[in-house]
């Protein structure tokens, strides 16, 4: 096992000859040596990313990023609760078929696509801080529609204005935190956007579990929604615009002052000219397609199938009804997803810890590794009668390693890799792509999961889901660079992603 080195990620040592190969007995001690070593190093990357986020001058930084983060609590929130008011409603509204079910869960995700699409545009034209107040007061009005529903197609409406929100807060929300955080913290800001997302899928769950007895639960589920949005409607009022989008804009001045409100220091020219140097060709969707820009096209746009092909929001939506499969009632369903969303937020927690200082690419292939595992697992238990029985602690187990393996890798990297990769010309058109792929993914998983699960059986789908898994890993080994520590600018020049003026 190799050390673990905070300035250069992970590296594996092969072995000396003189070392525990040569000396009979000698390889236990070592193993056990290495291992306490790279537990050390492992802290101290941990104990260096908490140093550095609190610094004085990262102070600020940190405290916007968290107003900004609240888009992420809102995908998180409306992920995980439907879910469990989906167990109400279906009796309630008189859903009881599977088209009814996959078309409530599967609304939000028709909304994000537009809303994804509409926020790439609104985040260059307006700026990324107006975009997402406008996320937010949609969010609130989508949240209270979703609590007075009186049909199914009411409610599908309502999520449908709510995955606008959603849509444009996702990528617009980490791509803001990325342009105003310093290079040494950003994996770990953007981050903070996942770390939104799962502690709202935690708080849905809470939800969920809390108001179970209710009457009206699942209008109190949904309509609670509200309260986030509002959150973030008036949080970003009181922050900087993006340094970088006033630049394109041709505000240097302003830029200039926000950098220094930001960095907590006068001494900013050098990072302004690089900003300056990167904005000067003005480019448009259509140079997404020049030759230059193609491979990180393709890490884009291939991260972002990828996170949803491996199945994460069958998981997340389902997972009150995957765990009554195994047998148990709908409120033990409830409390077991509690479960499911602590663990989220716990590891999400590791991967902001760790994305700078092991690196994005680590942490993929580790936590895609963890989650084909996962899905391997849950695909037996549905297919083995005898596990079913004996061992009926196995899927929550299986669905625990499952979102841990997910939240240190496909999780947080993706939407943090979105916001590095691409220059800051073509940067709101090319992440809104990534963004609309996501979540026309999501909308196709999400849509067929229990009509698949029917065909293929429950054991058949989360097979599948492993296949893909496998795919993914075999593109991240292929495609997928490595951008930690490295300014944005920086990364535009090492990857060649210089689009030219359209």
């Amino acid at each position: 096992m190799g050390a673990l080195n905070c300035a250069d990620g992970v590296s594996a040592s092969p072995g000396s000859p003189d070392s525990a190969d040569a000396v009979p007995g000698a390889r236990g001690f070592e193993e056990t040596q290495a291992e306490r070593g790279a537990v050390d190093a492992l802290w101290a990357c941990v104990t260096e990313f908490i140093r550095e986020a609190a610094a004085a001058q990262n102070r600020f930084v940190l405290r916007v990023a968290i107003v900004a983060a609240i888009g992420g609590f809102l995908f998180g929130y409306d992920t995980g609760v439907i879910g469990g008011a989906l167990l109400y409603v279906k009796h309630d509204l008189h859903a009881e078929s599977n088209f009814d079910q996959q078309a409530i869960v599967a609304s939000l995700l028709v909304g994000a696509v537009v809303g994804a699409v509409v926020a790439g545009r609104l985040a260059d034209r307006l700026g990324r801080r107006r975009t997402i107040i406008c996320a937010g007061w949609i969010y609130v009005a989508g949240g209270i529609g979703s609590a007075l529903a009186q049909s199914v197609w009411q409610l599908v409406g309502a999520r449908l204005v709510l995955g606008l929100a959603v849509g444009a807060a996702s990528f617009v929300a980490p791509m803001y935190i990325s342009e105003i955080a310093p290079s040494k913290i950003r994996g770990g800001t953007v981050t903070l956007n996942q770390l939104m997302l799962a502690s709202g899928i935690f708080v849905a769950y809470i939800a969920d579990w809390g108001l179970k007895g209710v009457p009206g639960n699942w209008r109190w589920m949904v309509g609670l929604a509200a309260i986030p949005g509002l959150a973030l409607a008036i949080g970003m009022l009181f922050v900087p615009e993006s340094p970088r989008w006033l630049v394109e804009k041709g505000r240097h001045d302003v830029a200039r002052r926000v950098l220094r409100r930001i960095r907590g220091t006068d001494a900013v020219d050098d990072e302004l000219h690089e900003i300056e140097q990167a904005a000067k060709h003005k480019a448009g969707h259509r140079a997404l397609f020049q030759p230059q820009l193609r491979p990180m096209l393709i890490v884009g746009v291939g991260l972002a199938a990828f996170q949803q092909l491996v199945g994460i929001n069958t998981v997340i939506y389902y997972a009150p009804t995957i765990l009554s499969f195994t047998g148990i009632g709908s409120g033990s369903a409830l409390t077991q997803t509690v479960f499911i969303g602590l663990t989220n937020i716990v590891f999400t927690i590791v991967a902001i810890l760790l994305l700078d200082r092991v690196g994005r690419r680590p942490l993929l292939l580790v936590g895609t590794s963890g989650l084909v595992v996962a899905l391997v697992a849950l695909g037996l238990f549905f297919q083995l009668g005898w596990l079913q029985q004996h061992a009926p602690e196995m899927a929550l187990g299986a669905l625990l390693l499952y979102i841990a393996s997910f939240a240190v890798g496909l999780g947080p990297v993706f939407w943090l890799m979105i916001s590095e990769i691409y220059p800051l010309n073509v940067r709101g058109p090319a992440e809104s792509s990534a963004a609309v792929v996501n979540w026309t993914t999501n909308f196709a998983v999400s849509f067929t999961f229990l009509t698949l699960a029917g065909a293929l059986t429950r054991a058949g789908a989360f097979w599948l889901y492993a296949a893909i898994g496998l795919l993914a890993i075999g593109f991240m080994l292929a495609r997928v660079p490595e951008t930690r520590g490295r300014s944005l600018e920086q990364i535009q020049r090492r990857t060649g992603a210089t689009p030219t003026s359209t």
